[in-house]
């Protein structure tokens, strides 16, 4: 499936619209323990699947791990400490490899038998068992090689010697061991040669200018040998070399620079033995991603009390108690309100009305991110779900602007709707969320009701909508059209104040109740009580212009910070007061100030 830019946006896939990977789809999905996992439930995420036949297999994969917690925890648990392999096959291809990559994949294939182990017995026809048949291999000519050529602990870089293992190559045995004698020799230099000349003094060293040298201090270097030739004199010592020394300096240096060319040698051979595998590598690392990614497509099913969706190729579109993958996880303590989105045979868009902060555009988000959940082989969090393949998914959600481009909010927002209408078909799911709300009333408002009929109308369109408004004008369009249905958000009212049920139900609203979401943003009292008189006067006019009192501001003005409450509570000395004779106060002011 592709996913458009304000798609992915939208529906916060791979971070929030403040830039987050928490908060986001993938933020929620990823329980993988290895980085090539991790990349391979990106990529689901980014591509969800459009035959029935592979989500399937990958929901059969998911099942099979769901049941079996032991497993999944063991199996994960066998994942965790090891490497990208996939990474280090593309280096080893590309000449990039050092010696610890070659340790790194030597064990990571090491631990191959044991994860086959921990999955050797699934039910014939599992994912498991098929990513194990068809992908699987042990890789034991590429291990055997690794475990026989390259060293417990080599060097991190190709600059230093110690990369292949001991007994691998016989050119670079013979070199080593002969280098070994004449390192003995020099090793045992200093010892023989304070014995023989009686100078407890004397040292064997060695700098990059001179080579080996032998140091002797400046009050005994007149007793130094004939034999010895002065290379370099410092202030409180001499230094000497000896042909002999050079010799054997001569053939350990010479040694180290045919090793490290050997070793070189010896370590691009078996890259390139290993990259004539690579294909049976790579197949492997993704046989590893893929067992990662559907254990923890369980894991997070397991935690979230999912269910598994029945994906078919019809046009059904049923969700029973659906929740928001991501929004149900950050309720800490609080219960989810799950809703159903059970479309009806014929039902073609859902024209959602209700109050701002009520869940609308939740519920809408949480029913593309079932549909797309679904389609990447996942469990959803509904307790049932019946979902015909979508095609496409697309989204007009929120409200911001590009000025980089020169385009205002509302030119945004008709790029979006214009691009839905012309690539939408009627596999479609389509998620409209306040459009026309950019613009005038009636502007909005005939844009919003104008693409209503457009999507129920086209012939090679109808695809299902859920099209959430506050012009509550459209909700007439469900009397006029047969395929559209008015749905609210319920809303509890009593003694003035509202509580969003959030709990989607059957008709439209009457109302929005916007004067009490300003209230519970703190917007001053004053602007709220003036608010709910223009609103009763434009109720009364049908939306005619409001009468303003020119003395109200000024009235208003006269005593702004001045009332008899404030002025006796700042004479009462608080300290003074009995806690008895504070309640009493209070009792006075209550009966005094709230008539």
């Amino acid at each position: 499936m592709t996913l458009d830019a304000a798609t992915r946006r939208n529906l916060e896939l791979d971070e929030t619209l403040r830039g987050d990977r928490k908060g986001s789809l993938l933020g929620t999905l990823d329980q993988a323990v290895m980085p090539m996992g991790k990349r391979m439930l990106h990529q689901w995420v980014s591509q969800p699947l459009l035959n029935v036949e592979k989500i399937n297999h990958r929901q059969t994969g998911v099942q099979y791990f769901f049941d079996d917690g032991m497993k999944r925890a063991e199996l994960r648990a066998a994942l965790k400490p090891l490497a990208d392999l996939e990474r280090l096959v593309n280096r080893v291809i590309a000449g990039q490899a050092q010696p610890r990559d070659l340790v790194a994949m030597r064990d990571t294939l090491g631990q191959l038998p044991k994860i086959k182990e921990v999955i050797s017995d699934p039910p014939v026809g599992t994912s498991p068992k098929s990513v194990i048949n068809n992908q699987w291999s042990l890789c034991e000519d590429e291990l055997s090689l690794l475990e026989i050529s390259v060293d417990d602990d080599p060097p991190s870089t190709l600059q230093n010697t110690g990369i292949i293992r001991a007994g691998y190559s016989q050119e670079l045995d013979s070199v080593i061991d002969a280098s070994k004698h004449a390192r003995d020799w020099i090793a045992n230099l200093e010892g023989v040669e304070r014995e023989k000349t009686g100078i407890k003094t004397l040292k064997v060293g060695y700098n990059k200018v001179f080579g080996y040298y032998i140091e002797i201090s400046r009050g005994a270097a007149e007793r130094a040998p004939e034999s010895y030739i002065r290379k370099q004199t410092l202030v409180n010592a001499e230094r000497f070399i000896t042909p002999e020394m050079k010799e054997y300096e001569t053939l350990v240096l010479n040694a180290e620079d045919r090793i490290r060319e050997i070793e070189l040698r010896l370590f691009k051979e078996i890259c390139a033995t290993i990259s004539k595998s690579a294909f049976k590598l790579l197949e492997t690392a993704r046989a590893l991603a893929e067992l990662d990614v559907l254990s923890a497509l369980a894991e997070v099913a397991a935690l979230g009390g999912y269910s598994r969706p029945e994906v078919h190729d019809g046009s059904e579109l049923e969700i029973n108690e659906g929740r928001h993958p991501v929004v149900e996880q950050l309720l800490h303590g609080e219960r989810y309100i799950p809703n159903d989105v059970i479309y009806e045979k014929g039902e073609i868009v859902r024209v959602i009305t209700g109050p701002n902060m009520s869940g609308k555009s939740t519920y809408l988000r949480q029913t593309a991110l079932i549909v797309l959940l679904a389609q990447i082989g996942s469990f959803v969090p509904a307790d049932s779900a019946k979902i015909g393949l979508v095609d496409r998914i697309f989204t007009r959600i929120g409200a911001q602007d590009e000025i980089h481009a020169g385009q205002s909010t509302f030119m945004v927002e008709m790029i979006e709707a214009s691009n839905i209408l012309h690539h939408a078909t009627s596999r479609s799911l389509l998620i409209l969320d306040e459009l026309g709300r950019g613009t005038s009333t009636y502007d909005g408002l005939s844009i919003a009701w104008a693409v209503i009929e457009y999507i129920h109308n086209h012939p090679h369109l109808r695809a299902k909508t859920l099209f959430a408004t506050h012009y509550h004008e459209l909700t007439q369009l469900a009397e006029l059209l047969p395929g559209i249905r008015n749905y609210n958000v319920a809303v509890s009212e009593s003694d003035g104040k509202v509580v969003f049920l959030h709990k989607i139900v059957p008709g439209g609203a009457d109302r929005s109740y916007g004067i009490h979401v300003a209230q519970l943003a703190g917007l001053p009292a004053p602007v709220i009580q003036r608010a709910s008189e223009i609103m009763a006067e434009l109720e009364k006019t049908s939306g005619r212009p409001v009468k303003i009192d020119p003395h109200a501001v000024q009235q208003a003005m006269l005593f702004p910070e001045s009332s008899p409450l404030l002025d006796e509570l700042k004479n009462v000395d608080v300290n003074a007061l009995a806690p008895i004779e504070a309640l009493n106060k209070l009792f006075e002011w209550q009966k005094k100030y709230t008539k």
